[in-house]
């Protein structure tokens, strides 16, 4: 008969117990542990720590990190703790990418281990039950993700995304297909500006470009998109005076179209002018004003 070595995790985090499977590896770790600390009589003595969140100290219990201090067992803090990780991590050498000596906490093992658990295939849900997260999002933050993960996983993505399309779409496209294909950004050019349709779409707005939003007007022809705004305010004058009130409604949304498109064109102009800052000066060891590239006179 086999047995399995399971971690009893007392009520935290989400106040519930919980019951780990642990590796052979850990449990020679913890039955070392435990011959260490244990009394005459076999036994882990009991032991009263102080819980610094819930500012209370708890009952006695066989608590592993315990140390002999005079006639009694006493805990070691968690600054004990730390400053024992740190100094076996001085020990060893190890240093980080800016020549620093690494300084681990208690806490970054929990995240190395989640990250050694999913990426050896542990499902994110039951990772998040081991560690008593009650939001998975919260799993899912203490793994690591590493570049070689999104790599291999968008090469993954790609593999299985070919299986499931038709083999024709991976084909090498014919002369013809490649000119059609060529002449669709052709066909785009308007006399305003570049269309922005999708390959294969045609023009939702009947060639009314002043009013699509998919217009990429040329700062070329601001002229011409002000005469058209000029041209649109003459005929709603004239609209509301004949009493054309429909014709009145469609000519205003093509004058808001008309002056977004000019406000487009004023806004890339803008960003693409050039700011002349001239040559930078400064004054050599007798005080005087010299021009970057002048040679100092002695």
């Amino acid at each position: 008969m086999s047995r399995v070595p399971l971690l009893h995790i007392a009520p935290s985090k989400t106040d519930t117990e919980r019951l780990l499977v642990i590796s052979p590896e850990l449990a020679d770790v913890l039955s070392t542990i435990i011959s260490r600390v244990r009394d005459a009589n076999g036994a882990v003595p009991l032991v009263v720590s102080y819980d610094n969140h819930e500012r209370v100290w708890n009952p006695p219990m066989p608590l592993l990190f315990q140390r002999h201090i005079g006639v009694e067992n006493r805990p070691i803090p968690t600054a004990g703790i730390r400053d024992m990780l740190n100094d076996a991590l001085a020990r060893t050498g190890l240093t980080d990418a800016t020549s620093r000596p690494l300084t681990f906490s208690p806490h970054d093992f929990r995240r190395l281990f989640i990250t050694d658990a999913i990426m050896n295939g542990m499902p994110p849900h039951i990772a998040q039950l081991v560690v008593g997260h009650g939001d998975i999002n919260t799993t899912m933050g203490y793994k690591a993700v590493y570049p070689e993960e999104v790599i291999n996983g968008h090469r993954a993505f790609i593999a299985r995304r070919r299986t499931t399309r038709p083999s024709e779409e991976y084909r090498t496209p014919t002369d013809e297909e490649w000119e059609e294909f060529l002449g669709h950004f052709e066909r785009r050019r308007v006399a305003l500006g570049d269309c922005g349709r999708a390959y294969g779409t045609g023009c939702v707005h009947e060639h009314s470009c002043l009013r699509c939003s998919l217009l990429r007007p040329d700062p070329a022809q601001r002229e011409r998109i002000v005469q058209i705004r000029d041209n649109l305010l003459d005929r709603i004058a004239e609209a509301e005076r004949e009493g054309w009130h429909g014709e009145v409604e469609g000519l205003k949304v093509s004058l808001a179209g008309a002056e977004q498109k000019l406000a487009q064109v004023d806004s890339r102009s803008s960003r693409a002018a050039a700011v002349h800052l001239g040559l930078p000066t400064f004054r050599d060891v007798a005080g005087r004003t010299v021009t970057a590239g002048e040679r100092p006179r002695a």
